[in-house]
């Protein structure tokens, strides 16, 4: 399945309804289990995840139906994670760098400036360091699949001006998610990080409590920040991404065949999102060009002294452990403290 952007940004999918969507109803489903995540209904994870639960209620007859609820439906990222660990909901997709209030060296993935492309990216996460951080979670009574989605490199949104280099960022109050390792970045760079949920982010950036946000481009668009801010900096500050959670009773609950069908569907799904975002990227900037965003370049080295010399890596060393940042520092091929 291609998946142009006019499909994902239009949200034009039979998948999605203004409400809660679901997956076709199963004659007689022993498992109905609840998906909830933070992203619009047009997001790749969205339509993908929707082909997935598809084929999951095929594959095992009927028996396993997943319905899935997009947008913030069933509250915030905070409240999401506090229902799966509780079996309120029983699958959810969270970023490891808000995880990271839950299971700390989990955000160990996303730190600043850290990851160069998307191949140390790929190579890191399906290897050494995504095994790592997988078992960290597994530590919380989580399970957690195989592959991790994509949610991309983070840009940074302004309405006021263009940033070109850390100094733009001195003083400037910019949305950050709730995690520990966001509010420090951008406390090194001198800025005034307000942490605020995604699902207040636009109503924030409307009425100027904050200046600015940082996310990828295909949240960007399918979110429209682009209606409430004018410049769009590409500083591929910290690559994110999206861990498929599963609250273990629940898991543990399906037999052994219908966990593998399930994972299974979940993984490959994982690999097909990950190159519609790369896809959907390659031809963001022009859309959102033409939606009146002023797009600037930066260059990561001015970012990533500013933070070596504000001692934010030599901190975050200290705080995941040497086993974990040795694996990051050999996933992106360098030292960073």
């Amino acid at each position: 399945m291609s998946i142009s952007r006019r499909t994902i940004l239009q949200g034009a999918t039979a998948a999605a309804t203004v409400g809660t969507f679901s997956i076709a109803r199963a004659q007689t489903p022993e498992f109905t289990y609840k998906y909830a995540n933070n992203l619009p209904v047009s997001h790749p994870m969205n339509l993908r995840a929707t082909e997935a639960m598809e084929k999951i209620k095929s594959e095992t007859n009927g028996k396993v139906v997943i319905q899935i609820f997009p947008n913030n439906q069933l509250g915030s990222d905070t409240d999401m994670l506090n229902q799966v660990r509780s079996g309120g909901v029983e699958f959810f997709t969270l970023s490891p760098l808000i995880l990271s209030t839950l299971v700390p060296n989990a955000s160990v993935s996303g730190i600043g400036f850290a990851f160069p492309d998307y191949d140390s990216v790929w190579k890191a996460m399906d290897g050494e360091l995504g095994a790592y951080v997988r078992g960290q979670i597994a530590k919380a009574n989580l399970h957690v699949m195989d592959k991790i989605w994509d949610n991309g490199f983070r840009q940074m949104t302004s309405s006021k001006g263009p940033i070109n280099s850390p100094a733009d960022l001195k003083g400037f109050k910019i949305r950050v998610p709730v995690s520990p390792l966001w509010t420090s970045m951008f406390k090194a760079f001198d800025s005034a990080p307000a942490s605020i949920n995604f699902a207040e982010v636009y109503t924030a950036l409307q009425t100027k409590i904050v200046d600015g946000q940082e996310n990828p481009l295909a949240i960007i668009a399918t979110a429209k920040l682009f209606e409430v801010q004018k410049y769009l900096s590409l500083t591929n500050h910290m690559w994110d991404g999206f861990w498929f959670l599963a609250n273990r009773r629940a898991w543990e609950r399906l037999p052994q065949d219908l966990r593998t069908i399930v994972a299974k569907n979940i993984d490959a799904a994982a690999l097909l999102e990950r190159a519609d975002v790369a896809k959907l990227n390659a031809g963001l900037q022009a859309e959102l060009t033409s939606k009146g965003m002023v797009i600037n370049q930066t260059k990561a080295d001015e970012f990533r002294a500013t933070l070596q010399k504000a001692g934010f890596y030599g901190e975050w060393k200290g705080k995941y452990g040497d086993e974990a940042w040795a694996i990051l520092e050999k996933a992106v091929g360098g030292k960073l403290a």
